[in-house]
């Protein structure tokens, strides 16, 4: 039992500190290109280290399910599923919303939180516990981070819509699209990228306000422990 606790936190560490530095390579190509040559071009300089990085994340449904962390399913899926969808679905599906300026925004948001979430978890498995100052960044910065986050994911789909929907249109011809396919076919399945679109946006509605709503939970519990300790 012991050696598995160990093996479990040497993985645990290696996995945080890399993804760790996989994030920040992101938002050191986005800062440094962002003000060198200006929002257009920030994509194309975080392109890879942005889908690694974002993409290694669905470790940590398995993580999850297995009981490496407890944290719970429910929290995680939706906001890592969201990001994997922003990350593949509309902004390597779609470049034409590359060049946005919300892709600054998105990025930099995203990098910020898990750099410091990553850094947090890391120090906390290899040594057992975290810095006050790190459990606070942890736990706070998410009050802005989050608002600026989520809002440029929900920019971005927008901005994407009317590109989805040009796919979408051509249905009317075509028996298939970009991710949507008309019956009849041979898998005799239909499928329409734009109102699966539609509907992930009407997710956020009531997706958003609870995550937030969690993430305050878990910062009035995680402060309040600190303190007793």
């Amino acid at each position: 039992m012991a050696f598995f606790s160990l093996l479990r936190r040497l993985y645990l560490t290696i996995y945080n500190w890399a993804v760790f530095f996989g994030w920040a390579q992101v938002l050191y190509f986005a800062v440094s290109t962002l003000k060198e040559s200006g929002h257009q071009q920030v994509y194309r300089a975080v392109e890879r280290p942005l889908q690694l990085a974002q993409t290694a994340a669905v470790l940590e449904i398995f993580h999850g399910l297995v009981g490496l962390v407890r944290s719970p399913i429910t929290a995680t899926l939706p906001q890592i599923g969201s990001r994997l969808y922003v990350t593949w679905g509309i902004l390597w599906s779609f470049p034409e919303v590359q060049t946005h300026v919300l892709v600054s925004s998105l990025v930099i948001s995203w990098s910020i939180t898990e750099i410091i979430r990553y850094s947090f978890f890391g120090v906390k498995e290899m040594l057992g516990f975290a810095p006050s100052w790190l459990l606070w960044l942890r736990y706070s910065t998410f009050l802005l981070l989050y608002p600026t986050g989520i809002s440029s994911e929900v920019g971005l789909i927008y901005v994407a819509l009317p590109y989805i929907k040009v796919e979408h249109n051509l249905l009317a011809y075509e028996e298939s699209a970009k991710y949507c396919f008309r019956m009849p076919n041979k898998w005799n399945f239909s499928f329409d990228y734009f109102y699966a679109t539609l509907l992930v946006l009407a997710f956020y509605v009531p997706g958003s306000p609870y995550m937030y709503q969690y993430m305050l939970g878990q910062r009035k519990r995680a402060l309040s422990k600190s303190k007793r300790e």
